[in-house]
Formats: structure tokens, C-alpha cells, sequence
């Protein structure tokens, strides 16, 4: 698979302005899906609950977490993907057809042919956040991340191929996407604390992260 190289320059209603080869930020791109998305991951979340999955140091994630399709899992073991919930034993929820719709269309505007085979959903309460890290544990690096915001904004850090290079800080919003694959393909990204808070789909913060992870 090829990747195209898109790069893209967008303020957002702070002014800020991002650009990086093999990065695209698409503000409102999920904003005419955003009710159907949320429906989709209660509906997941029924089959398949949130749950604070343990790091292999010991740690709690503040973040909680389910999957649909391959789903992603942390335990003291190690990162891995698998497609069995180990809460249940059987396999993560189907990923929801508007789930696959999008990640496909916004991919394709940032010049990829992508059909993911994974979505990791992550739910972030007041108080939550994402270290810096490294999207490595799939199976096929041609293939980029789409990464969908819902809920309250958030502060994005997206940095560089190592852990100690700069790193950006974007804010995203409630239906904003973020596209990156190519040369940004493993760059490190996490998200900043996330504040307190009111947006009519509650208290909170939902991103889907989607991958081809097998």
C-alpha cells in the first residue's frame, strides 16, 4: 500500500495552525455523525463495558477504554491486540458500519485507502489523560491512524519519532478528525488532562481511534 503525502494548515477558533507531512486535521468532519457515533458506542459499550486497563508496570489507566472489531488490550503482560474480550472471552462487538464509513471517507481526504479492522474507543472523565506514546503494536505501518473527537475539547500533543523531540499542542473539538500516516505514521501523540466541562453529550470526552491491526 502507498501512502500520499498531505499536509495541511487549518486555525481553529484559538487561532492555533498545525501543519506536518502526513498529517491531516479535519475540523467537523464527523460533526453530521456525531449522534449516530455516539449511539454506536453505547451500543458497543453494552456488549463490551469500559473498563481502566492495568499497564504492565502496574498502573491504572485514567482513561477508560473498550474496543469494536480487534480489539486493543493492556494488562501486566503487555500491549497486544486480540479479538476476544478477556472480560468475557468472546469476541469484541462488530464495528458499527458508521464507525467503518467514516474512518474510510476521512482517511481517503487525507489520501489513503484505508479499511480498519479495529477501533479502540476511549471514554476520558474530568481528570483524564493520555501520556505521550507510540501507536506500534499493529500489524501493518502503511496503513494510518484515524482518530475522531466527541464530548468536550481537548488538548492533542502531537510530537515527534522520538520521545524527546518538540511537540505541538493542538486543541481538538467535538467532531474534529485527525488523520496521520506516512512519515507521521509513528510519531509520539497523547492528550493533556482533560478539564471539567458541559457538552450536550455529557461531561466527557469519547475518541475513536481507528487502526488496521492485524
Amino acid at each position: 500500500m502507498r501512502w500520499v503525502s498531505f499536509s495541511m494548515t487549518q486555525p481553529d477558533l484559538f487561532g492555533e495552525a498545525f501543519e506536518r507531512e502526513g498529517v491531516a486535521i479535519l475540523r467537523g468532519f464527523a460533526l453530521a455523525d456525531d449522534m449516530a457515533l455516539v449511539a454506536a458506542i453505547k451500543a458497543v459499550a453494552a456488549a463490551a463495558p469500559f473498563r481502566h486497563m492495568i499497564v504492565p508496570g502496574g498502573g491504572r489507566m485514567s482513561v477508560a477504554m473498550t474496543n469494536a472489531g480487534i480489539g486493543w488490550v493492556a494488562d501486566t503482560k503487555g500491549y497486544r491486540y486480540d479479538r476476544l474480550d478477556p472480560l468475557s472471552g468472546e469476541p469484541w462487538p462488530d464495528m458499527p458500519s458508521v464507525f467503518l464509513d467514516l474512518a474510510h471517507r476521512a482517511a481517503a481526504v487525507a489520501g489513503f485507502d484505508f479499511t480498519p479492522d479495529g477501533c479502540l474507543i476511549n471514554r476520558y472523565e474530568p481528570g483524564a489523560k493520555m501520556g505521550l506514546h507510540q501507536d506500534i503494536n499493529e500489524g501493518d505501518y502503511s496503513a494510518p491512524i484515524v482518530s475522531v473527537s466527541l464530548g468536550l475539547p481537548a488538548t492533542f500533543q502531537f510530537g515527534g519519532l522520538k520521545r524527546s523531540d518538540p511537540v505541538e499542542k493542538i486543541t481538538l473539538h467535538h467532531g474534529d478528525v485527525v488523520v496521520w500516516g506516512g512519515p507521521a505514521r509513528k510519531a509520539f501523540h497523547g492528550v493533556l488532562t482533560l478539564r471539567a466541562g458541559h457538552h450536550p453529550i455529557g461531561g466527557h470526552r469519547y475518541n475513536l481511534t481507528f487502526r488496521k491491526a492485524l
